[in-house]
């Protein structure tokens, strides 16, 4: 656990009000130039998606398939992370445009959107990394710290998350289901047919353009580009669930006791965000393609600015860990991925019980915000 007792209350609110001044900063100075960002994208991406199913048209010859399905898994990625994640974040609302907005976004998977938003945004977002609240630590089905109590059904995690990996967004579109309540019989029954209602809306629209339409008009390729785009999905589904456990699970980041709520000031939410949080080292491939989540702790520290500041705020958000004696962690994607897989396996057994990083002691708590 990192050693944060010389942060003084004063300490606190100085950190709160650097970051807070930080994002008005960035945000004032939003403009056309980041508007244009994000059309850009889009079109880079409606492009990749039109030049894969073209080519997977011919997908019967070995090298059209290849590259139709590596082009159509490019645009789902591109899609997913920096697009989908990012516009249902609101970090485009400020455009004021109907066609790029957090209410009006229906990504690429199967997860529909309303239920994405309130399990990411407001669940994770709030609570993150605290102990029982927030349901991405873990995904209810790994042990990924040794805070969390072990049992039997650890010991083949790794399989599960492979599995996991493969069918990720199938993970994602039942995690607002909440299986915890509903295993205890603390879920309301109406509300849980609802949501399962809405996923299997989703499922069949997406299972009817992958799988059904977009074959039908390969005619005879019908079976191959059924195949390649499946495996796109796939693809995309491993990519966005490394990139997603390397910004949470790698290294030293931390967990919380609900009591850390508790008074919880705004700088003592910023540091939260700090702790718990990891990012990955790469260029601006790595970046786009991850969704900027591989900025994460930026990510984390202001969820709804626009995802190509990032980048540019990253080596402020540095400066002021290294300021305040906080870590900042980073590493080249290899690393996290191998950090998080010792984890995965690690934790698949008993032991270690570990410290949680709880409140501090009363006295030294500083007046809520």
């Amino acid at each position: 656990m990192t050693d944060i007792s010389h942060l003084t209350p004063a300490d606190y609110e100085a950190i709160g009000r650097e970051l807070d001044a930080l994002r008005d900063e960035v945000f004032a100075d939003l403009g056309e130039a980041d508007a244009a960002y994000i059309r850009r994208v889009i079109r880079w991406q409606r492009g990749l998606e039109i030049g894969g199913r073209a080519l997977l048209m011919a997908s019967s010859l070995p090298p059209a398939w290849i590259a139709g399905t590596a082009t159509l898994a490019a645009a789902k990625i591109l899609e997913n992370m920096e697009i989908g994640h990012n516009v249902m974040h609101g970090q485009w609302d400020w455009m004021r445009d109907p066609k790029i907005h957090s209410t009006t976004w229906e990504w690429d998977n199967v997860s529909p959107a309303e239920q994405w938003k309130h399990s990411h945004n407001v669940v994770h977002h709030t609570f993150t990394n605290i102990l029982g609240m927030d349901k991405d630590v873990g995904y209810g089905i790994l042990r990924v710290t040794p805070e969390q109590r072990w049992h039997p059904a650890n010991l083949p995690q790794p399989l599960y998350n492979v599995l996991l990996a493969m069918f990720f967004e199938y993970g994602v579109a039942v995690h607002d289901l909440e299986i915890d309540k509903i295993m205890a019989g603390e879920n309301d029954p109406e509300e849980t047919r609802a949501k399962l209602r809405a996923i299997g809306r989703k499922i069949r629209r997406q299972w009817g353009k992958d799988y059904l339409a977009f074959p039908l008009l390969s005619g005879p390729q019908f079976a191959q580009t059924l195949a390649a785009n499946f495996t796109a999905n796939v693809l995309r589904n491993v990519w966005a669930h490394m990139i997603i456990f390397c910004g949470h699970f790698p290294g030293d980041v931390e967990v919380f006791e609900e009591e850390r709520l508790d008074g919880e000031t705004r700088g003592e939410w910023y540091v939260r965000q700090l702790l718990g949080s990891v990012n990955i080292s790469g260029g601006k491939a790595l970046h786009l393609m991850s969704g900027n989540l591989s900025h994460q702790i930026e990510h984390h520290l202001f969820p709804d600015m626009p995802s190509n500041r990032h980048a540019q705020i990253a080596p402020r958000v540095r400066a002021l860990c290294e300021k305040y004696g906080l870590p900042y962690h980073t590493g080249p994607l290899a690393r996290q991925v191998g950090s998080t897989w010792k984890k995965i396996v690690r934790y698949a057994f008993p032991g270690p019980r570990g410290v949680v990083a709880g409140p501090r002691p009363k006295a030294e708590r500083s007046v809520a915000a």
